[in-house]
């Protein structure tokens, strides 16, 4: 049990969590993921593509290939809190400490020799990849990540560049990058050694379309008031839509999840015992900091009942009968791929639907592409009567964030919003 919480000179017992039932099963999926990923990588039993957290992951289970995400792993090991072990490793290789954490984490990780892989799931390693896929839509550093292991070990390097960033979606986007993912397919078909197979393509995006309408659903329940999950419950379950879309596995865990999100909202099941606040975060997590975080707002009787990062994964343009087409669209149309003024229309629309009094801007040192806060954008919708806040941090790097800042700041903020 946690200890007391101790704000601003008052002392209150830590907020009691519901926990999610369908957690149990959450662990179960994932485990099912990564033992095919080692499998696949130490016993030949398949080969292992890696893959950019959006990138066209439906293609690569279409030939077979185990998809494995290093951008997950980073998650992985921000939550660890590894990383702190791991960056200047990376550092010392000549990766600037100010790039994606996610990056010098792993690929420090990497130099180590160490990785949460092998306590977790008993692997050996890191799984050595077949092939690497990228698509530059969230940021170039994916591309130089990849490239680092492409020398490592070797393997064939193939990627996409989308256009950024994007304002209203126009076909030359879209053909842009369907023509790049169909190209794609040759050097997939030597690596794999099989012809695309397309029935097999359109049911994996069909599989990723429902997969994407069922998280979009579990997301949605976070408008009922209260609120059956927070944002830091929505962390942990979007595993599978980020790491499995395009398999039955998660569209059947979403159908588990999304019945018991409707049962709570039917029996006004609480996410934030009393909840008196709801906010909006905007950025990355700080992976290592969730549990403490999560705690603190449940003791300010605040929800954070939506996220700019957990919709995300939200590709609802995914259309089996076009699969190389929706694809390109759905994998553009990408929020962190777009121009400011769309981000600050969509951003204003969830603030109105899920009836969020104000927005915590993460404004994560490592990850600029990810953090909305630096052009004058929390200003901006300050003025239209929208309270916002910006916290320093980082997703991985600890060294960015402070601990007594932070929660002086939430403290505050959520003493102000109050008050109004």
């Amino acid at each position: 049990m946690p200890g007391p919480i101790i704000l601003r000179g008052r002392v209150q017992l830590a907020a009691k969590r519901v926990e999610i039932k369908a957690s149990g099963e959450l662990r179960k999926v994932m485990a099912l993921h990564f033992e095919e990923i080692r499998k696949a990588a130490e016993e030949g039993k398949g080969k292992v593509a890696w893959c950019t957290s959006v990138g066209p992951a439906e293609l690569l289970h279409a030939f077979g290939f185990r998809v494995y995400f290093p951008e997950n792993h980073g998650a992985m090991l921000g939550t660890s809190r590894a990383s702190a072990d791991f960056i200047p490793a990376a550092t010392a290789a000549g990766y600037s400490p100010e790039i994606c954490s996610y990056l010098t984490s792993d690929i420090g990780g990497y130099l180590k020799k160490e990785t949460p892989l092998k306590k977790l799931y008993g692997f050996k390693g890191i799984p050595k990849p077949d092939v690497l896929v990228y698509n530059t839509n969230q940021c170039r550093d994916v591309q130089d990540w990849f490239s680092f292991y492409q020398r490592e070990f070797n393997v064939p390097l193939i990627g996409i560049s989308t256009p950024h960033p994007v304002p209203a979606l126009e076909e030359r986007h879209i053909k842009a990058v369907e023509t790049q993912i169909e190209a794609l397919v040759v050097p997939l078909e030597k690596v794999a050694g099989t012809k695309l197979d397309m029935a097999a393509l359109r049911k994996a995006v069909a599989l990723s379309r429902e997969c994407t309408d069922l998280w979009n659903d579990v997301l949605r329940t976070g408008s009922a008031v209260p609120s059956p999950l927070t944002f830091f419950d929505e962390c942990i379950q979007m595993g599978p839509a980020v790491v499995m879309r395009g398999r039955q596995e998660a569209v059947d865990y979403y159908k588990l999840l999304l019945a018991e999100m409707k049962e709570r909202v039917k029996d006004g099941v609480a996410a934030v015992e009393g909840e008196r606040l709801r906010l909006y975060w905007d950025g990355m997590p700080v992976w290592g900091r969730l549990r403490d975080l999560s705690e603190l707002f449940a003791n300010l009787k605040a929800c954070l009942v939506v996220s700019t990062y957990c919709n995300s994964w939200i590709f609802d343009e995914l259309d089996a009968s076009r699969p190389f087409h929706s694809m390109a669209k759905a994998y553009t149309k990408l929020f962190i791929n777009r121009t400011e003024q769309v981000k600050e229309e969509y951003i204003r629309r969830l603030v109105r639907d899920f009836k969020a009094n104000g927005i915590i801007f993460h404004d994560s040192k490592t990850c600029p592409n990810n953090a909305n806060s630096r052009y004058g954008m929390p200003q901006r919708l300050s003025k239209e009567g929208i309270p916002t806040l910006v916290i320093n941090g980082d997703l991985c790097d600890l060294r960015f964030y402070s601990d007594v800042q932070v929660r002086t700041s939430i403290e505050a903020f959520t003493e102000q919003l109050s008050e109004l």
